[in-house]
């Protein structure tokens, strides 16, 4: 079996990326790197002092930080607002949204050590996470993986930064016995939204470090490995649709022919294999397979829509009881705001009617989505003409 192409990829164009670098998500953004300086002195300096503000002591001045804290917190959801809501995504606020909240969190997190309000211990599992994590990232890109971040990230961050503020208004240090630090409500809250923090960081870590796991040597599965897989579940399943007679089509978009030509690999599958339809292109989708223009205005190219359109129209024009579509974003570009690389919608429509129709989110270059899109199809389709769904 040939698959051929994969090692040179065109980088194509995101109709959602914008090439202004001046947009008003990018300014909130370098506003909120900016504020971190503001926050930093407000927290550790004696600007009372300065200003000759005796009043102000300093419980309320770790008040007046932690605000500031939150104040610059509350902007990383604005900048994501307006880069989605006015279409306005750009490689520049992709890379400084996410360096904007380290910056943040670090420099949060070294102040509250300087103050003595924090343990060391700490802020290095916190930066220890964020050097692997980028080197792991660095390394996939290197490579044209995109890895993308699960939702332990996102947790981790909110986490964090709860942490970062209760830390900010409360001593963290026992004073007296353990007994008296332990009857403190604030000092368990805050330890145990660190302690939750923590733990996240790690797992977090440790999922890049697995989504990443064929890059890092870590994986025994090979590209051979793949392929063996492949065949034998085309095998499985030209030995199905021939005990159930059934006729088999594709109309593949992303995969472009793969999944018809890992079937047709194998001896005698033209008793069952009338042919498959390969609609790179969205006017192929339209002309040949039958694709409303509305469907795809409405719903875009990468939707279960679209998929199910497509399978109805490989099974109309290859008269064939069965047929299996794919459509998705292999990469390394082409993401869309709802749509990671990654992203592969397929469907299985049988005797002109929608039998199943789902979304897939896989992981690695080009070559592997591709490579999982392949083997879910081909389960899927066995798994439909065995009825073991």
């Amino acid at each position: 079996m040939k698959w051929k192409g994969h090692s040179a990829v065109t980088q194509k164009h995101d109709p959602h990326m914008t090439s202004k670098l001046w947009t008003p998500a990018n300014i909130v953004t370098l506003i909120r790197i900016c504020l971190v300086p503001v926050f930093v002195v407000a927290l550790i300096s004696p600007w009372p002092e300065w200003f000759n503000l005796p009043e102000i002591a300093n419980n309320e001045k770790s008040l007046i930080a932690a605000g500031i804290f939150v104040l610059i917190s509350c902007t990383d959801w604005l900048d994501g607002y307006l880069a989605r809501s006015r279409d306005e995504v750009t490689n520049f606020g992709k890379f400084m949204d996410p360096l904007a909240d380290k910056i943040l969190v670090t420099a949060a997190l070294l102040a509250l050590v300087e103050l003595g309000t924090l343990p060391s211990w700490v802020v290095l599992i916190i930066l220890a996470r964020e050097f692997i994590v980028s080197g792991v990232r660095m390394m996939a890109a290197s490579e044209g993986v995109v890895i993308a971040a699960s939702w332990y990230g996102k947790f981790k961050t909110v986490f964090q930064m709860i942490a970062i503020v209760l830390f900010t208004i409360k001593d963290s240090h026992m004073v007296g016995s353990i007994g008296s630090a332990f009857n403190d409500l604030l000092w368990l809250v805050s330890w145990l939204v660190m302690l939750i923090a923590l733990v996240l960081t790690v797992v977090s870590m440790m999922d890049y470090i697995v989504k990443a796991r064929h890059l890092l040597g870590l994986s025994k599965q090979t590209r051979q490995d793949e392929e063996t897989t492949c065949l034998q579940l085309a095998e499985k399943v030209l030995d199905a649709a021939k005990e159930a007679q059934l006729s088999l089509g594709t109309a593949e978009s992303l995969t472009g022919g793969l999944i018809c030509a890992t079937l047709t690999e194998i001896a005698g599958s033209s008793t069952v294999v009338k042919g498959g339809i390969v609609s790179y292109a969205t006017s192929i989708k339209e002309a040949c397979l039958d694709v409303t223009s509305d469907t795809l205005d409405a719903f875009g190219v990468v939707s279960t829509q679209t998929a199910q359109e497509m399978a109805k129209g490989a099974c109309q024009k290859l008269d064939c009881d069965l047929a299996v579509a794919v459509t998705g974003i292999a990469g390394p570009g082409g993401e869309e705001p709802h749509n990671p690389v990654g992203t592969v919608c397929m469907a299985l429509v049988r005797n002109g009617q929608c039998a199943d129709v789902w979304v897939d989110h896989f992981e690695g270059n080009r070559e592997a989505v591709r490579t999982q899109t392949v083997i879910k199809a081909l389960e899927r389709l066995y798994n439909e003409i065995t009825n073991k769904r």
